[in-house]
C-alpha cells in the first residue's frame, strides 16, 4: 500500500492540572523533515516525539504542534516581600535623583506596584514533569495512529487513480502502436506515388526505391517508444503493489514516460498518431502531479 505525504491529525488531553491541545499536519516534501513546536520544559518530550514521527514515515514536511495549558484557579497569590523592597528601593533612588535635577514624578500607586513582575507570585509549587511527559508520550499514540489512517487512505485513494491514468497510458499505447501500422501503408503508397509522378519519363532503380522506403521506415519507426511504454507501465504497477515510500521511483518513471511521448509526437507524421502523442503526454502530466503526494 502506498502513502500520501499530506495528513492531519488533532487531539486533546488533561492531566490535573494540565490541558493540551495536539496538532500533527504534513505536505509534500523531498526528504523527510520533522518540525516540533513543544514547551522546552517538558524535557524529553520533542526528542521522544520526532522519534516516534521518524520511525512511521519515510517522506514529507511534518509540524508537531503542542498547546499545554495550566488550570489551577485555586492556587492563591502571595506577596513577594524580596522583590517588593527591590522595587521599593528603585523607586526611591528614582524619585531622588529626580528631584535632584528639578523634575517632579507621578505618584505611584498600589496597583502599579503589584502590577511590576515578581511582586506578586502564585503559591503553588514546580510541578515534577515526569509524569506529564509520561501522559503526554501516551496521548500522542492515537494521534499519531489517526494521521497515519489519513495518510493511507489518501494513498489508496492515489493508488485507484494512478491504476485508472496506466490504464489510459497502456490503452493509448496499443492504439499508438495499430496507428503507427496503418501510417506505414500509407506512408509506402504515398512515396510510391510521388517517385512515379517524378520519374514518368525516365526509369527508377527498384532498389533504390525499396531502399529509400527503408531508411522512411526507420526515421519514422515508434516500435522502440511502444515497448518503453509497455515496460514502464509495467514496472510502475509492480511498484504500487510493492507500496511504501515508492514516490521518488514513481516520480523517476513518469519522467521516462514522457520521454518516450515526446520522441513519439516527434516521429509522428500523421495527424491520427500526432492526436495519440498529445493525450498520451497529457496523461503523463496528470499522473506526474498525482505522484508528487506520494511518499
Amino acid at each position: 500500500m502506498i502513502a500520501s505525504m499530506t495528513g492531519f491529525a488533532s487531539g486533546k488531553g488533561s492531566l490535573a492540572p494540565h490541558s493540551w491541545s495536539w496538532e500533527l499536519r504534513s505536505v509534500n516534501g523531498k526528504g523527510q523533515d520533522i518540525r516540533v513546536r513543544v514547551p522546552d520544559w517538558v524535557t524529553g518530550l520533542e526528542a521522544s516525539l520526532r522519534k516516534d514521527v521518524a520511525a512511521a514515515t519515510a517522506r514529507g514536511n511534518i509540524t508537531i504542534g503542542l498547546r499545554l495549558i495550566r488550570e489551577d484557579a485555586t492556587a492563591a497569590l502571595c506577596l513577594n516581600q524580596a522583590q517588593l523592597e527591590g522595587v521599593l528601593a528603585a523607586m526611591h533612588q528614582i524619585e531622588e535623583q529626580a528631584m535632584s535635577e528639578g523634575l517632579s514624578l507621578a505618584p505611584s500607586t498600589a496597583a502599579d506596584i503589584v502590577a511590576l513582575r515578581g511582586v506578586m507570585d502564585s503559591a503553588q509549587t514546580e510541578d515534577d514533569p515526569a509524569p506529564l511527559l509520561k501522559a503526554l508520550q501516551a496521548d500522542f499514540k492515537p494521534v499519531l495512529k489517526a494521521y497515519l489512517e489519513m495518510r493511507n487512505n489518501e494513498g489508496a485513494a492515489l493508488n485507484a487513480l494512478l491504476q485508472e491514468q496506466l490504464s489510459t497510458i497502456e490503452r493509448l499505447t496499443a492504439e499508438a502502436m495499430a496507428a503507427a501500422k496503418a501510417r506505414q501503408a500509407e506512408s509506402d503508397t504515398a512515396f510510391r506515388e510521388n517517385v512515379k509522378r517524378i520519374t514518368e519519363n525516365s526509369e527508377l532503380d527498384e532498389a533504390r526505391i525499396a531502399q529509400e522506403l527503408a531508411m522512411l521506415a526507420v526515421k519514422a519507426d515508434i516500435t522502440e517508444e511502444i515497448d518503453r511504454l509497455g515496460t514502464h507501465a509495467q514496472a510502475a504497477r509492480e511498484l504500487l503493489e510493492t507500496g511504501g515510500p515508492v514516490g521518488r521511483k514513481l516520480d523517476f518513471l513518469s519522467q521516462e514516460f514522457n520521454r518516450e511521448a515526446n520522441t513519439l509526437c516527434s516521429k509522428s507524421q500523421n495527424a491520427a498518431l500526432t492526436r495519440i502523442g498529445l493525450d498520451l503526454k497529457a496523461t503523463i502530466d496528470q499522473m506526474r502531479e498525482q505522484i508528487q503526494n506520494v511518499e
